[in-house]
């Protein structure tokens, strides 16, 4: 880090903090102004602040990580743009219609207002467990690469970075509210693509191009499927050779049966019913705005596959080609093998290594941009989600200065909780796989009442509720087995004894263990609401496909026109083609 990169960061601190001191300005006196933003936000500052709010620490660091490790397998995830069209077509009619601050309060008028606490408790600790623990921990590896030497009595810079980030991005979150919220994450989703784009390409041309790229890395890099399937399909279902007859083994590789049909439950719960996502969506004025903003977040959402995952490949070739020395001093082993805890690091380590001053600065600035926007997000949303669906609830006369107030207090101890959690994800596979895990283990059930709630009428509040309950249980369940043996607590070190029934639960790999709860869910829903008396039609009419009035289906209509239809196609047809070149 040279004068004009710090000069160029501390550009981007004024410019940053420019936009929210502009935005604090403003009254924010009322819930509807701090967590939803008076519910004036433009498609553009939605879709962009969606997007920035999606790709945060666990890109930075995680996806590029995987990209080092396994190629182009993760892009999956990245590729299912799709999803994000899902709820602007489908979900943002009901959401609109229903007037919510939170998605737990759309369950509450849909099923029943214990449902509703349920959904925000659920939510609460995945957040906890997931986007502010891995925000903080990324925050902290960057750091650690682009300045080793930091050191302030007995902390390093890993704790200093985490530290940092968690102040700089809560001074505008507590402050400003979703405004603030919304509007940086706009500016720094722009910063954040040029930074990254500017990284690919000067990885590029340290390496020789994109052909010499290819070579270096092999073809099964770039092919969405090889990587999962690496010796067949009988591998992905191999019997277990030491349990016997107890399990199947799920080797280390992302398998295609789970990615073929887990990756799309996780997809659309995350992007059509997580309130850190929807909230966003909320804040539009209407449906029209809203569902736009939906489709430009589908537009943004497939570059992080070029400006992430192709810069961890980029890393990889330049580590084993030996062209950048200080790259494979860092992610090989003495053998020359890849390090799969240090290829977290590759990333920033591309920065450092191949970037000149000044656009060193730029690319920084990206990179804090990501880490920023994704915290304030889940800031924001968890300050949302305690403070309506818990505080107010139970003060119900509580003055609306109070709630904001709450809002805030909320923020500063969900940090801590999260900052506690670190040491967890530091003892598991990779920050993009421990994400993914988490997510598969608690997001199953939420999307089965959403869509099943939705999309059929006969779902009643106990089914609902049965469903949340049962695979929260199983997801909570799965995660106190894998804790202790990520952690290496003693008695742990070595995993559970081969062949028992927690070493086949802790064993069996997590998108399978996801698609379990997925069907386990459904079948209590199914069960549980048709043998419990059906919901009363008109209280929930406009809330369901099957309630729907031809006022509301016209309202609906009128929101959209041929140009939504055009770049909703285009959006399809650019996944697609992502698609069939890195099939080949």
């Amino acid at each position: 880090m040279g004068t004009l990169d710090w000069i160029v960061i501390a550009g981007y601190f004024a410019l940053l903090l420019g936009v929210a001191w502009w935005v604090i300005r403003k009254n924010l006196d009322t819930a509807d102004d701090y967590f939803l933003a008076s519910r004036n936000l433009g498609w553009f500052v939605v879709g962009a602040s969606i997007f920035a709010s999606n790709i945060g620490s666990e890109h930075l660091v995680g996806l590029a990580g995987s990209g080092a490790t396994d190629g182009v397998a993760m892009a999956h995830y990245e590729l299912h743009a799709w999803c994000v069209l899902v709820l602007g077509w489908l979900f943002v009619p009901f959401y609109t219609r229903a007037h919510v601050f939170t998605m737990p309060e759309f369950l509450e008028k849909r099923f029943n207002p214990t449902s509703r606490w349920i959904l925000s408790l659920i939510s609460l600790v995945a957040y906890v467990l997931t986007k502010i623990a891995v925000g903080i921990f990324a925050g902290g590896i960057v750091f650690s690469v682009l300045l080793p030497d930091v050191h302030i009595g007995p902390f390093d810079s890993f704790w200093i970075g985490s530290f940092l980030v968690i102040v700089l991005t809560g001074l505008y979150t507590i402050l400003g509210g979703m405004r603030a919220v919304a509007y940086t994450e706009a500016l720094q989703t722009f910063i954040l693509i040029f930074g990254s784009v500017l990284v690919t390409v000067f990885g590029l041309a340290a390496l020789g191009g994109w052909g010499e790229l290819r070579r270096i890395a092999g073809s099964e890099m770039f092919n969405l499927w090889k990587p999962l399937i690496p010796t067949g399909v009988e591998s992905t279902w191999a019997p277990v050779k030491e349990a016997g007859r107890m399990a199947w083994y799920f080797n280390d590789n992302y398998p295609w049966l789970g990615m073929l049909f887990c990756a799309p439950i996780i997809g659309l719960w995350y992007w059509c019913t997580d309130q850190y996502i929807v909230q966003r969506a909320l804040g539009a004025p209407d449906e029209r705005q809203a569902r736009r903003g939906a489709i430009w977040a589908g537009c943004l959402k497939l570059s992080p596959v070029f400006i992430f995952i192709v810069p961890g490949i980029i890393a990889y070739a330049l580590a084993v080609s030996g062209k950048t020395p200080g790259l494979a001093e860092a992610i090989l082993t003495e053998d020359g093998v890849l390090d799969r805890n240090q290829a977290q690091q590759a990333f920033p380590l591309l920065v450092r290594e191949v970037l000149p001053a000044g656009i060193r600065g730029i690319v920084v600035a990206g990179l804090l941009a990501a880490l920023m926007s994704s915290l304030a997000g889940v800031f924001n949303a968890s300050a949302t989600l305690f403070t309506m669906d818990f505080y107010s609830r139970l003060h119900r006369n509580v003055s609306q200065h109070r709630l904001v107030w709450i809002g805030r207090l909320a923020t500063t101890v969900m940090v801590i909780i999260g900052l506690l959690w670190i040491p967890v994800i530091r003892g598991g596979r990779g920050l993009y796989d421990y994400l993914q895990g988490v997510q598969a283990y608690l997001g199953p059930p939420i999307f089965v009442v959403f869509f099943l709630g939705v999309f059929h009428k006969r779902m009643n509040a106990a089914g609902c509720l049965a469903a949340l309950v049962v695979g929260f249980l199983l997801g909570l369940f799965r995660l106190a087995v894998d804790t202790p043996v990520k952690l290496g607590l003693a008695g742990f070190e070595g995993g559970y004894p081969a062949g028992s029934f927690l070493w086949v639960v802790n064993n069996m790999f997590f998108q399978y263990y996801s698609l379990l709860i997925f069907v386990i869910c459904v079948v209590v829903m199914f069960a549980i609401s048709y043998s419990t008396a059906p919901p009363a039609y008109e209280r929930i009419s406009g809330l369901t496909f099957g309630t729907l009035t031809a006022e509301h289906r016209e309202t609906s209509r009128r929101s959209w026109n041929a140009w939504d239809i055009a770049a909703t196609l285009a959006v399809l047809a650019a996944i697609l083609a992502a698609y069939l070149y890195f099939t080949g």
